[in-house]
């Protein structure tokens, strides 16, 4: 799955289930509980058993859209995830979460990923005092990410930060300086993401 730009809506209830925590999500699914289309209320969510692909592959599009990432980056994090120490899976989404964009939506810097990687992109993040523009930069435990000086007067992002909820562990923010450290690199147990990894790997592990 490529990174989507469409309705974002439209996407979780494709899956049947909300993958971004967010209120208006979470109306949308419970007012239209059926897939998307012009049929969708005709064909509900399936009941009968998925094929072992058909369940591989609804997973690995699960975290493409809730990383907002495309099949080609997928691939090499996976390849990475194997190359390391330990289980694949867990691998997988600690390189996932420690994306600069990722951290920067975690820090509640930016109500969703597609907000975050916006303010990546055009140049508004800092990392230890240096201006980062690429996304998927990995952070590094004990990095400080921050967001410029002018980005911290705008209105949206002082609302988004005094909404924000209670971080994962794994980081530390600082909502006055607006400021998020990586204290150490999250576990599986840190990252609050509805996707079974282990489907994941083993979409990829047949293709390789």
């Amino acid at each position: 799955m490529a990174s989507y730009h469409g309705p974002k809506a439209r996407v979780q209830r494709r899956f049947g289930e909300v993958l971004i925590p967010r209120a208006k999500y979470q109306k949308i699914m419970d007012k239209r509980s059926y897939p998307p289309g012009d049929h969708g209320k005709e064909k509900q969510y399936r009941s009968g058993r998925r094929s072992d692909y058909g369940l591989q592959l609804n997973e690995k599009q699960k975290l493409s859209f809730i990383y907002n990432i495309r099949e080609r980056q997928m691939r090499r994090y996976f390849l990475r995830a194997k190359q390391q120490p330990g289980e694949t899976g867990p691998n997988l989404l600690s390189l996932l979460e420690r994306r600069l964009d990722n951290l920067v939506y975690r820090a509640g810097f930016a109500a969703t990923i597609w907000a975050a990687r916006q303010l990546v992109n055009h140049g508004h993040i800092t990392v230890d005092g240096e201006r980062v523009d690429l996304a998927s930069y990995s952070v590094r435990s004990g990095e400080a990410v921050s967001l410029t000086d002018k980005m911290k007067k705008n209105v949206h992002i002082l609302s988004w930060v005094g909404e924000g909820g209670a971080p994962p562990d794994y980081l530390a923010v600082n909502r006055e300086s607006i400021t998020v450290t990586l204290l150490r690199v999250p576990e599986r147990r840190d990252i609050p993401v509805p996707v079974d990894e282990q489907l994941v790997v083993e979409f990829y592990t047949r293709l390789t």
